[in-house]
């Protein structure tokens, strides 16, 4: 059992747990290749800093790309890119590629792209490379209380 469905259980959160082929490098388009499920509805965690270097975390649709621009913008700092890996598993405790927002080492803050609380239901890491796990969105919303933002433009 991972970190992450630990907290899933402890919170009460029905669940199921998709594992598939691990690809590195491979995103979101691989896992939902695996498992037959839409890309739009597997989320990524987003392990990002601020220009002072506090990290924060932004969910966003596997098949979308977050503007940093409009993120820093609409949580009020100069500016925010993505971490490194090696610091990014340093905030988080989990490697890339098997990131949740649930579990994590320390309590970071947490943003979802607006859209995703929409859904009926998302696929999300669950604590390792090779696994993801379906919830409700708001189950999501009940254990991380994610402050909503419009970050998401078209993927290339």
């Amino acid at each position: 059992m991972t970190a992450a469905i630990a907290v899933l259980e402890q919170h009460g959160v029905a669940h199921t747990e998709h594992p598939y082929r691990y690809e590195a490098h491979g995103g979101t388009s691989v896992s939902a290749r695996e498992l037959g499920m839409d890309e739009h509805a597997v989320i990524k965690t987003l392990v990002l800093e601020d220009e002072r270097g506090q990290p924060l975390i932004v969910l966003m649709h596997g098949d979308r790309e977050v503007s940093t621009k409009q993120v820093a913008r609409q949580i009020g700092v100069k500016s925010v890119a993505m971490c490194a890996p090696a610091v990014a598993t340093r905030h988080t405790g989990y490697l890339v590629g098997g990131t949740s927002p649930f579990g994590m080492r320390k309590a970071l803050p947490v943003y979802a792209e607006r859209t995703i609380l929409a859904l009926e239901r998302i696929a999300i890491n669950g604590g390792r490379r090779g696994l993801l796990v379906a919830i409700s969105p708001t189950d999501l919303v009940r254990v991380l209380r994610p402050t909503p933002i419009d970050a998401a433009v078209p993927r290339p």
